[in-house]
Order: structure tokens, then sequence, then C-alpha cells
């Protein structure tokens, strides 16, 4: 495990860290604040592993491994729009997904969780399917059921093993959903005072291929799991935005979602409508069924203020957001990490920019 990328022992993130808008020298946070209307969260753009965790994991676990387990993507090309965009805020979780998923609700019960997932992975065995259905929110296996966690020995491992994950996670994880949540109180109350628009944008990428045990990701999901070409965008509907169940109301307009999927095709300057998709394969997760319910408590206040609340997902196609070279290296057998491309990183960043510019337009 020498060359995992790692996060020094005892290391503390403050907000302001992960807080990243345009002109900071000369604009403050507030004055950000006023004149953007999204706040992009980035839940799992972090990779690096906290060192306190490294006696927990697998020694077979390698830099190409833990990369692959995050939107790892996501990082560079939110930082890069939101440092050259003065429209949008963004917030980035530190800590990878390892620790625990802020796209998942928090548990009521962190260490009971995490001992119900470690039980039904010793259960499955090693590199076998696992359910976590119910304590997803930490997962001691990879996507492609690779063991990321060692499973506790003992009792006495078991304790120490939550007790770290629990203690380390307030250092990083902890300060992003606080933070997050935070700025979408600070956005909402100075567009009550405006009116307008804010939109919260939960940004994510996932690849259509999981991992080999010789690092190769060329592993193909099965059809109903595949993004399409670009993005998925996401507001708990159907194809088209609609509503699926009364009980599980859009977080984001209809129409609204189908105008900002036009914005992306023309943004994104796609040759088929269907690259940029709606709810297809993913609904949207934690992060926007919770700012959809604030929103939904918000609706009257919002109403009188004429202001517009939306909340949605965007879950982008890694292969599209790293670049055919990268995609080419990572399907071969290794254990390292690409190297990414900064011109890329810009040209995608500025179609994210160009995208919102279209919907505000439209």
């Amino acid at each position: 495990m020498s060359d995992l990328d790692l996060i020094p022992a005892g290391r503390i993130f403050s907000p302001e860290e992960i807080t990243v808008y345009a002109d900071p020298a000369d604009r403050t946070l507030e004055q950000a604040i006023a004149e953007a209307d999204v706040l992009v969260s980035c839940p799992h753009a972090g990779a690096r592993i906290p060192e306190e965790l490294l006696p927990f994991l697998s020694p077979a676990l390698t830099r190409r491994l833990q990369y692959d387990f995050t939107d790892v993507a996501t990082d560079a090309i939110v930082r890069e729009w939101a440092r050259t965009d003065p429209r949008v805020v963004a917030v980035l979780n530190p800590h990878p997904r390892l620790v625990r998923d802020p796209n998942r609700a928090r548990p009521r019960d962190i260490a009971a969780d995490l001992t119900t997932a470690i039980e039904r992975t010793r259960a499955a065995g090693a590199w076998q399917p696992v359910d976590l259905s119910g304590v997803d929110a930490i997962r001691p296996v990879t996507f492609s059921f690779f063991p990321i966690l060692e499973v506790p020995r003992d009792d006495a491992e078991h304790d120490r093993l939550v007790s770290t994950f629990a203690e380390v996670g307030e250092r990083g994880l902890g300060v992003y959903e606080r933070t997050r949540d935070e700025l979408t109180e600070r956005f909402v109350g100075a567009k009550l005072r405006s009116g307008g628009r804010f939109t919260r944008l939960s940004f994510h990428d996932t690849m259509n291929t999981t991992t080999t045990r010789d690092g190769a990701v060329d592993v193909a999901r099965a059809p109903e799991d595949r993004l399409p070409a670009v993005v998925a965008l996401s507001n708990r509907g159907g194809a088209r935005g609609e509503e699926r169940d009364p009980a599980d109301p859009p977080t984001m307009a209809p129409e609204r979602i189908r105008v900002l999927a036009e914005a992306h095709r023309a943004g994104f300057r796609v040759d088929s409508p269907d690259a940029v998709a709606l709810n297809t394969p993913y609904l949207g997760s934690q992060e926007i069924l919770a700012a959809g319910r604030r929103f939904r408590e918000l609706s009257s206040a919002a109403a009188e203020a004429g202001l517009e609340l939306d909340a949605v997902q965007a879950e982008f196609l890694r292969e599209f957001l790293l670049g055919p070279d990268a995609v080419a290296e990572l399907h071969r057998p290794g254990s390292d990490w690409i190297a990414e491309d900064p011109s890329h990183v810009a040209e995608v960043a500025g179609a994210c920019r160009r995208s919102w510019d279209l919907y505000r337009e439209s």
C-alpha cells in the first residue's frame, strides 16, 4: 500500500479550504453568494485517504482502486468551473466515500451501520457481491466488491475501527456536510431578499465499467446501470422529469429540468439528444432529496419573494470527463491512476459554465 495517496494524520479541514468561488482576492464569500445562483456540491470528490485509516485497509489496495472508488474527475473540473464563473459557488468533500457517503442519509448510529456492513461483507466473502441495503452510507467494499477494508479479527480491533472512522470523519466529511448546509441557508436567505433563482447542484461522475483484480477498469456494467454519453440529470422524476410518485415529488420543476437538459446538449455540443438523459439510470440521492424537502418548506416564502428553488443531480460519465487517452490507460491492467490533462479539464469546466449560461438565457 506504499503508493496510496494519504491525508496526514490529524489533518482538520476548514470550511474556507473546501469552498471555491471566483475572484476570492477581490470578493468576499458574501458577495459571491449575492452574485451567484448555483451552489455546486461534490460529495464524492475526495480521493485521499486519512492516514489514521491505514491500519484497517486491505494490503491489496492500490492507488488505482483508491481513486476509482471516488468521483475523481469532479474535483478538478468543479474547482476550475467555480474559479472561473462568478455565478457559482462550490463546496467539495475532502474525504473519500470510504469514510462515509454524504450522499446517503446520515446513519442514526454510525457504529451500528458499520458493524452491519462489515458482518455482511464477512459473510459474503472477498470479491463476492454483498447486499449493503440500508447501511450503504458506509462501504467496506468497492463497486466491484473489492474488500477495501480488512474485516476485524476480534472485538477490540472492531471497536478501534469504528471509533477511528467516526472520529476521523468529523475532520473532513463532517466539515463538508456542515458547510454545504450552511451555504444552502445563506443562499436561501440572500435570494429570499432579492428574488430570482437558486439551484442546488449535486455533481457526480461514474464510469460505465468496473475494475478487475489486475486493476483494469474494463468490466462493462449491466445495460440498465450505464450512463448516457455525457450526463444524466436527475430530479427524482421520470424520463421527462415529471412526477413518478406523489410521495417522492420532483426536486426541480419538470419544465425547468427539460430546459436544463437542452442547455447541456447545446453547451456540451453533443450530436445525439440521448447523450443527456433525465433520471436514467439514477433518480438522484440524499443531497437533492434533503434540498428538495427544505425547498418545499420554503415554497410559500419563495413564491412571495418571486424565487425559484430547485435541486438537481448531475451524474457525468467519467469516461467523458477524463477523455479518451486517460480511459485507454485505465482499461489496461495497472495500479496507478492517470494524470489529468489541464486543457481537457478547462474545456469541460468551460462547457459546464456555457450550459448554465444557456439555461439562464432560456
